[in-house]
């Protein structure tokens, strides 16, 4: 008899991904998960390029979990420019961005501008997609 799989939605597929995961960083990676997410309820994530990413129209950022000493966020750049970060974004990719968390005090410390930037790309996003 056959049985019928089940899509998993894109934030279980996470959460499946996460409770598997073996990484000195996996309390950083779901502090900052939760961060990311209550920024907007617009904002959806999913497993690809082998890490949590992020997406709401478009790829917005994903995980990069071969960083060594720190929790790496790779920023995705939309139309070939990337929003103010108020100094949380470093690198000179042409396109993308990076930020950078060291420990779970770092996160707390620059939660804020975590979620104000990803306000503002959702804005930026509605914006584009509705003009």
């Amino acid at each position: 008899m056959m049985t019928k799989q089940t899509q998993l939605s894109g934030r279980e597929e996470v959460d499946r991904y996460m409770a598997n995961l073996e990484h000195p960083f996996k309390a950083e990676v779901e502090l900052l998960r939760s961060i990311i997410l209550d920024a907007s309820n617009q904002l959806q994530e999913r497993v690809k390029w082998n890490s949590p990413s992020f997406y709401y129209v478009k790829d917005l950022a994903a995980f990069n979990l071969r960083a060594k000493g720190y929790v790496q966020i790779i920023f995705i750049f939309y139309n070939g420019n990337m929003i103010e970060s108020d100094g949380l974004l470093q690198g000179e990719w042409k396109d993308r961005r990076e930020a950078r968390f060291y420990s779970l005090e770092d996160i707390n410390a620059k939660a804020r501008k975590l979620q104000d930037f990803v306000k503002d790309w959702i804005k930026l996003m509605n914006k584009t997609n509705h003009n």
